[in-house]
């Protein structure tokens, strides 16, 4: 006799039967076959390149090798090597469970009949996930309601921390003759752009109207792509969110120099080979802790995003860019110091009036926000904005839950307003119908900028930036157009900031 349990639990598989149906689609490496859910046709775990391992850690990545039989493509894959929390929980870039340097694969979220209802090809959107270049994974991120809205989502992994950007002057001597070193997760995101090219067609997606975004570590690596000349023409559209926008260049010899350093932390001697640094169990890199970020190499980056925007050589795409309100959030709970205090200079009192009133940590949170955020974000706005236009965004919508002990938007919440999903850290019961509204909001206006190249936002309108009518979106409580919001203030880090950045003019 079947219990009333179990007949329970075969009533839900059931259901749950008739809403995942399996779905097959024929890519350049092989068939894969992924699931039908109510929002979109679901796949993951497709890699976009052969496993970075033994030889091929740090190098370019390699094309995939094929397959006939059709691969599942519906159970998620590991997250690139990284440090994970002891207890299971999300780390700082959202992911946790296994890790693997067999990590180069991607998920996508196509609308289940994008080919069909969309001429050409449904808009696509390939997210780029933040985490200080350490931390994260392509899965963390649920396209789910981007699909539902005809937009096929592409979520990638690439390598990070010492594999993914990492020089040492055994790994330049061993690199073919011009095969770019060091900018391994920047190799790694074009790669993936190009499988984009190559099979995007293949899931209803339209290979000619890409828009590439991503948020922190993500807007870093856009702003990248946009200065890098091998990956222009494989995007059409990009969204930098919180993503700086001020670079100095670090040349090669000076990241090989940092290289050896860091390899003498866990005694690697000067001596080592390639193959020496290539036999190092991966796990022994997560501690190292660097500067790990694109740089100047030489042969795939030339040039920093700064100096690109200045030269003119920047790709020429519609662009969003902005920040949040609260990135100080980046500095930890700590207060400022007195030393720290002491090192604020008398004009950045003058111009920061009510910020000083406030207090010292206050004044040395809003010149934090400003300088590595807000500023960067409204010179790119304005260097970019005499091509293809770009709009500027300022994100100061704080979760009612947090309210009212939060008064800044904390760096990387505007995510989950984008996506409008609620993530892994938020219970759907925690979501107030005003925070729905804001999501609907600011989901709304990425849809449609993916879609047409420019963002319409409801009863919203947004303005293109001009540095003459300096005008941005705030998305807050109200959310509206800003005229010279924080001009004094922003003018002030430009002018602080820029000389230092080595820019031709």
């Amino acid at each position: 006799m079947i219990r009333i349990s179990t007949l329970a639990t075969v009533a839900v598989l059931l259901a749950g039967a008739a809403h995942a149906q399996a779905v097959t689609v024929k890519i350049d490496s092989g068939p894969v076959t992924g699931v039908t859910e109510d929002k979109a046709n679901v796949f993951k775990n497709i890699p976009f390149a052969a496993a970075p391992v033994g030889e091929l850690r740090w190098a370019p990545p390699q094309a995939v090798k094929p397959w006939t039989t059709p691969r599942p493509a519906s159970a998620q894959g590991p997250s690139c090597p990284q440090t994970m929390n002891p207890d299971g929980s999300p780390n700082f870039g959202g992911a946790n469970g296994p890790t693997s340097e067999d990590c180069l694969q991607l998920n996508v979220y196509a609308p289940p009949h994008a080919a069909k209802t969309a001429k050409g090809g449904a808009p696509v959107m390939v997210w780029i996930h933040g985490g200080a270049h350490r931390w994260g994974a392509g899965w963390v991120y649920d396209g789910q309601n981007f699909a539902r809205d005809g937009v096929v989502v592409v979520t990638i992994n690439y390598r990070m921390g010492v594999l993914g950007y990492f020089a040492h002057p055994a790994l330049t001597k061993a690199a073919k003759p011009d095969e770019p070193v060091g900018n391994y997760g920047l190799m790694d995101q074009i790669a993936a752009l190009k499988w984009v090219q190559r099979n995007i067609a293949a899931f209803g997606g339209d290979p000619k109207n890409v828009t590439v975004f991503g948020e922190s570590a993500g807007g870093m690596s856009t702003l990248a792509l946009l200065a890098t000349p091998s990956a222009k023409g494989l995007y059409q559209k990009a969204i930098v969110e919180s993503g700086l926008g001020w670079f100095a260049p670090t040349p090669l010899a000076k990241k090989e120099a940092e290289g050896l350093k860091l390899m003498a932390k866990i005694g690697v001697p000067e001596t080592a080979t390639a193959a020496d640094l290539r036999a190092i169990p991966a796990d022994k890199f997560n501690a190292l802790d660097a500067d790990y970020q694109p740089f100047t190499d030489g042969k795939l980056m030339t040039e920093t995003a700064s100096q690109a925007l200045a030269d003119g050589h920047f790709a020429d795409v519609p662009l969003i860019i902005g920040s949040n309100s609260g990135e100080d959030s980046l500095m930890g709970p700590a207060p400022v110091n007195p030393a720290q205090a002491a090192m604020i200079p008398q004009i950045a009192r003058a111009i920061y009036k009510e910020e000083t009133a406030a207090g010292d940590d206050i004044l040395a949170r809003a010149i934090f926000t400003d300088r590595v955020m807000g500023g960067p974000a409204r010179w790119v706005a304005a260097e970019a904005s005499s091509g293809a236009p770009s709009w500027l965004y300022y994100f100061s919508y704080v979760g009612s839950r947090f309210r009212p002990a939060v008064t800044r938007s904390a760096h990387a919440s505007e995510i989950q307003y984008v996506w409008e999903y609620w993530g892994r850290r938020t219970p759907l019961s925690t979501v107030s119908d005003e925070d729905k509204a804001m999501a609907t909001l600011m989901h709304a206006c990425w849809v449609s900028f993916a879609r047409t190249g420019a963002p319409k936002c409801g009863s919203q309108a947004w303005p293109a930036y001009t540095p003459a009518a300096d005008q941005l979106m705030e998305f807050g409580a109200p959310s509206g157009v800003r005229t010279n919001f924080r001009k004094a203030k922003l003018d002030a880090q430009a002018f602080v900031s820029l000389p230092t950045l080595k820019l031709a003019k």
